[in-house]
C-alpha cells in the first residue's frame, strides 16, 4: 500500500512488514466460515471497545485463516523434529501473545481469537490467560511502593509467569495460573485457572513482548516472547487510547464503581468534572508512562500489528515478512 498512507509503517521500503489496508487483509479471509452469532459477538466486546460483525468478518477471519495454516505448518514442524531426535514427546502447545495499552482493545481481540480458533473443523483445544494474575498482590505492591507503577514491568512476578509458560510450553499437565479480579483490583488469594495442555495458548497482558531486564551478575535471562510462536500488538494513537480511556472510566463510574466491594467506589460519586479530571489525572501519571516506557517501544517485535482507528474499528494491518 502506500507508504504515505501507513502510521504502522512510514518508510514502507525498510519495514520488515507487509502492511495491509482493511480492505486489502479482509480480502484474505477467503472462505473461512463465520462460526460465531450475532449475540456471541455482542457478547465478546469490553467495555466502550466496540465489535462488530463487519470487524470479525473482515479482520478476525482472515488472521483466524492465517493461524490455522501456522499452526498446521508449526505441528508439521514438530513432528519432523521428533522424528529426527527419535523422540516421543507429546503435543507442543501453539503460544500465541496479545499485546498493546491500556484500554486498547487486548481483551476484546484475545477472546474473540479464543472463540474463533476453538471452533475449526478440527475443533483444537484453546486456552486463554491474561498476565494480570502475575502481578504482585496489592499488599506486597504497598510493601514495595509500587502501587502507583502497577502494570508497569516491575510489578509483576516475573519468574512466575516464565514457569507458568515454561511448564505449559514443555506439554505438562494441569499448569495453574492465579487469577486475577478487576473487581476487587488484586490478586484474588487462593483462585487459580487451570491449563491442561491446550493446542493453543492465548497469553494476552500489557508488556508480554518486552525483553528481560539484564541482572545483576549478568546471566541470560529468557524473554516471555521467547515461548510465543506468533505474537498480535494492538495499537492505536496515544490520543485516541487517552479518549477511550477516559470514556472507559466514565462509563464504569456509574456501574462497576459503585458495587461495594468495588476498589474504585470512592470515584463513583465524584461529579463528572471532578471524574474527567481524576481519570486524565490517572493516565497522564500511569498509563502514559508505561505505555511510552514500556508498551510502545514493544511493537516492532510483534509477528502482527493491528491498527485502530478512532471509531475502534481496525484500519491497518502489517504482518512481519518470513
Amino acid at each position: 500500500m502506500d507508504a504515505k498512507a501507513s502510521k504502522i509503517a512510514p518508510e514502507i521500503d525498510l519495514s520488515p512488514y507487509r502492511v495491509f489496508s482493511r480492505e486489502n487483509w479482509a480480502s484474505l479471509r477467503a472462505d473461512t466460515p463465520l462460526t460465531l452469532t450475532l449475540e456471541e459477538i455482542k457478547n465478546l466486546s469490553s467495555i466502550n471497545d466496540r465489535l462488530d460483525l463487519d470487524e470479525v468478518v473482515e479482520i478476525y477471519l482472515p488472521l483466524s485463516r492465517l493461524l490455522s495454516l501456522y499452526v498446521a505448518a508449526t505441528q508439521g514442524l514438530f513432528k519432523a523434529t521428533a522424528r529426527f531426535l527419535s523422540a516421543g514427546d507429546g503435543k507442543v502447545p501453539y503460544i500465541i501473545g496479545v499485546a498493546g495499552s491500556v484500554a486498547v482493545g487486548k481483551s476484546t481481540a484475545a477472546r474473540v481469537l479464543e472463540k474463533l480458533l476453538a471452533r475449526w473443523p478440527n475443533t483444537p483445544k484453546v486456552s486463554l490467560v491474561t498476565t494480570d494474575g502475575f502481578l504482585l498482590p496489592n499488599a506486597e505492591l504497598r510493601r514495595l511502593g509500587l502501587m502507583e507503577r502497577k502494570g508497569f514491568p516491575e510489578s509483576y512476578d516475573g519468574q512466575a509467569l516464565l514457569n507458568f509458560l515454561a511448564r505449559v510450553k514443555a506439554g505438562e499437565a494441569q499448569v495453574k495460573a492465579p487469577l486475577y479480579s478487576h473487581l476487587v483490583y488484586d490478586v484474588i488469594p487462593g483462585e487459580e485457572v487451570v491449563i491442561d495442555r491446550p493446542d493453543i495458548l492465548i497469553v494476552e497482558g500489557l508488556n508480554v513482548l518486552q525483553s528481560a531486564r539484564p541482572g545483576k551478575e549478568a546471566k541470560a535471562i529468557p524473554f516471555v516472547s521467547d515461548f510465543f510462536d506468533f505474537s498480535i500488538y494492538m495499537d492505536a494513537d496515544e490520543t485516541m487510547l487517552r479518549q477511550w480511556y477516559v470514556e472507559r472510566f466514565m462509563t464504569l463510574r456509574q456501574t462497576a464503581f459503585r458495587k461495594p466491594e468495588s476498589f474504585f467506589r470512592r470515584y463513583a460519586d465524584l461529579d463528572e468534572d471532578e471524574a474527567l479530571a481524576t481519570a486524565n489525572g490517572l493516565w497522564d501519571r500511569i498509563n502514559l508512562p508505561n505505555l511510552r516506557e514500556n508498551i510502545l517501544p514493544t511493537r516492532p517485535r510483534a509477528s502482527l500489528i493491528l491498527h485502530k482507528g478512532q471509531s475502534h474499528r481496525i484500519e491497518e494491518v502489517a504482518l512481519r515478512k518470513l
